[in-house]
């Protein structure tokens, strides 16, 4: 009874992605495939994808650029990101920054889509019904998978041996205090706002944020792998993190 279960799972699951797929298809013809004009931004993680999407946002304004942004912990489906995808181009937006919940990269939303950057910010089992790392592996690879040029990840996260075999086609960024490229060297947590110098190859640079707690260093940091992957100078990225007012 149980293997039989797991074959109706499984068969269950096969016809989900088929379907999701011949969606995609659909979507993107109808939409006229906008994307493709456009350098997508793609973060995941079980915390902070919506402060790291909106630090990004701001980072790419303070260089002068044409940014929408999809930031929700809610999941979406895939009709939502074309859509917005479209709106986006649109508006001349050159570059979006989505964020991916769980859920979303079970369903494989990001399928046929080009994605520039690809980020998990850390995996964090909060709950009893949450996915396990192995599981959230899986539906990672759904992104991850895609041939995103940059991969950025978090050294420090208790599951980093688990996501290490996520890579981009062009370079593969991580953050952290130890190991990292973008290493965290010290920090300072004040009532108002987080500060945390960080070490970016021979640059040292500090960064400040209105978010409060130790998690917005992770978070900071995990803004500027993604910025140094898209080639983003470390002055913008400084004014970046402190222009966003949550």
């Amino acid at each position: 009874m149980k293997e039989r279960a797991k074959a109706d799972k499984k068969g269950k699951s096969g016809l989900k992605s088929s379907s999701q797929k011949i969606k995609a298809k659909l979507l993107k013809s109808y939409y006229g495939n906008p994307a493709k004009d456009m350098k997508v931004i793609a973060i995941t993680g079980t915390t902070g994808k919506v402060v790291v999407a909106h630090y990004v946002h701001e980072i790419l304004r303070a260089m002068g650029e044409q940014v929408a942004v999809l930031a929700s912990e809610q999941p979406f489906k895939m009709s939502t990101l074309h859509k917005f995808m479209s709106d986006a181009w649109k508006a001349g937006a050159n570059y979006v920054v989505v964020t991916l919940p769980a859920e979303s990269l079970r369903d494989n939303i990001f399928y046929g889509l080009p994605v520039t950057v690809a980020a998990m910010t850390n995996f964090a089992k909060a709950g009893l019904h949450d996915m396990e790392p192995g599981e959230y592996l899986e539906s990672g690879k759904t992104l991850f998978a895609m041939d995103p040029e940059i991969v950025v990840l978090n050294s420090d996260d208790t599951n980093y041996n688990t996501f290490v075999e996520f890579k981009g086609s062009k370079d593969t960024i991580t953050f952290g205090q130890s190991g990292a490229d973008i290493k965290i060297l010290n920090s300072k947590l004040y009532p108002k706002g987080t500060e945390a110098t960080l070490s970016i190859k021979s640059d040292i640079i500090t960064v400040a944020s209105f978010i409060t707690g130790e998690t917005a260093v992770s978070y900071m940091a995990c803004a500027a792998a993604i910025a140094k992957g898209l080639g983003v100078k470390n002055t913008d990225i400084v004014d970046g993190i402190a222009n966003y007012e949550p």
